[in-house]
């Protein structure tokens, strides 16, 4: 049997219904809910302390909520006080502390750990790029390498789901690109649903279907990358994806915005004429090699607009500039 995982079909996977969670000071997480499809791609984003890992551990069947249930295919997911053994044999979490046995070949971690038959777990070790490693020892190898081979033990039990707490965090560069294509290929080559965590922006804009975005344990805006980024809710989700203008109503009816008042750097552009436009005067110019970002004073005592150039173009403190809404 091939290792490739459950089609996208309209039904949902997952459903969340008016979670609760209260840690005795206040609430962790109140009244979430969303679904997710098979094969879909969910990151959930928000600042620390927004209860983003208490929610992934809820969905695990890991912390049992106040109030509130979690459905995997229709089923319900049972939390820790109503079970010997906590978790969900459908859903593979992986923690930013995964740990491994100690002192045993990764072959043999991954051999008491599997469901698959031998052609299914090569595959599934090529696309976690392990195959080098069966022959060490698990306290022989780094952080990157041993996040990789608990990734495939989760995933040789074939879970419908997996929930990926903040998985890049602690890996330097190298290791994190290899991480990065592997749960690429993963998402690829096995369709696997999968639910992830992180705080960059990198990490999740070019990856999800679906972006969740909680604050203080409510969720605050559900949206595709491009929806979430274009248009944040407010200005606490647009500052999770970066630089943004928070422009005031008059100068929205002067570019003509239709009424947006959040905006990119990039939906800005300097012109040499334009009907709906503002002028302003450049305070400062930094370089950034593949583009330069300018920050623009329209009116004495208003915050500066941020707009990006193209690197080629000159421009200097002190310039007089047009500003216009790239639609």
């Amino acid at each position: 049997m091939g290792l490739r995982y459950l089609s996208p079909m309209a039904e949902p996977l997952l459903s969340l219904t008016n979670i609760q969670k209260s840690n005795g000071s206040g609430f962790v997480l109140s009244g979430i809910d969303f679904e997710q499809r098979k094969g879909e791609k969910i990151a959930i984003v928000g600042e620390t302390g927004s209860g983003k890992s208490t929610l992934l551990k809820i969905i695990a069947g890991l912390e049992q909520p106040d109030q509130g249930e979690v459905r995997l295919l229709g089923e319900r997911v049972a939390g820790p006080q109503e079970t010997l053994v906590a978790g969900h044999a459908g859903i593979g979490y992986l923690s930013q502390h995964f740990d491994l046995p100690k002192f045993l070949r990764v072959e043999q971690v991954l051999r008491y750990a599997t469901h698959l038959s031998d052609k299914a777990s090569r595959q599934l070790n090529r696309i976690c790029r392990i195959d080098h490693l069966l022959a060490r020892k698990t306290h022989e190898l780094s952080g990157g390498e041993k996040q990789r081979i608990a990734l495939a033990r989760l995933l040789s039990s074939k879970p419908h789901l997996l929930l990926l707490d903040e998985p890049y965090a602690h890996l330097d560069a190298e290791m994190k690109a290899t991480l990065k294509a592997v749960v690429d290929d993963l998402t690829h080559k096995l369709n696997i649903s999968m639910i992830l965590v992180s705080h960059d922006p990198d990490d999740t804009l070019p990856w999800a279907d679906s972006i969740v975005v909680l604050r203080h344990g409510t969720l605050v805006q559900r949206g595709t990358p491009s929806h979430v980024y274009h248009r944040p809710a407010n200005a606490y989700a647009a500052a999770l994806f970066g630089e943004f203008n928070q422009l005031s109503p008059a100068v929205a009816r002067k570019l003509q915005t239709n009424s947006v008042l959040l905006v990119r750097p990039e939906q800005l552009r300097i012109v040499r004429q334009a009907k709906n436009c503002v002028t302003g005067t450049i305070q400062a110019v930094r370089f950034f090699g593949n583009h330069q970002t300018l920050l623009i004073a329209v009116r004495p005592g208003r915050p500066l607009l941020t707009v990006w150039a193209s690197a080629r173009q000159t421009f200097r403190a002190g310039d007089k500039v047009k500003v216009a809404y790239a639609r």
